[in-house]
């Protein structure tokens, strides 16, 4: 899904740029064969897919509705994604239910970004595997 979004991101680019060089407004069209993938902050913990695609679809054709969970209690993370089948449906959702309230919350909205990729498995990141603390023994050492 990443790859299609950075192809969609090249390809507006490059569209937009040959039409206002060429006047082709026909180019503008092939815009909306892109998706739009909206990012959802705020979720009530109640919210599952189901009910997040319940509450936009109304403003057009949705291809893909994810609430991110937690890998441990199943239980959402308060955010997911949306994604639409072209952009006038995701900047129409986006205009309107951006404060809106959902499950009992104030929900933000905004485009989604793409995640950095991550370079290598544990790369830059936590400890482990040291024994921290006063001295070698990783305690008090008797104190």
């Amino acid at each position: 899904m990443a790859f299609y979004n950075k192809f969609g991101s090249i390809l507006r680019q490059n569209i937009l740029v040959s039409s206002i060089t060429s006047g082709q407004s026909s180019m503008l069209n092939a815009l909306r064969c892109m998706s739009s993938k909206l990012f959802v902050g705020g979720l009530s913990y109640g919210t599952d897919d189901q009910s997040l695609r319940d509450a936009f679809s109304n403003f057009g054709e949705i291809v893909d509705v994810r609430v991110i969970t937690d890998r441990d209690s199943g239980r959402s993370r308060g955010f997911g994604f949306v994604s639409f089948s072209n952009d006038e449906g995701a900047s129409s959702a986006l205009s309107a239910m951006d404060g809106q309230e959902l499950n009992g919350r104030n929900i933000r909205v905004s485009y989604a970004q793409e995640r950095a990729p991550r370079s290598s498995f544990n790369a830059g990141g936590g400890g482990g595997g040291f024994r921290g603390g006063y001295g070698n023994g990783g305690g008090n050492d008797g104190f």
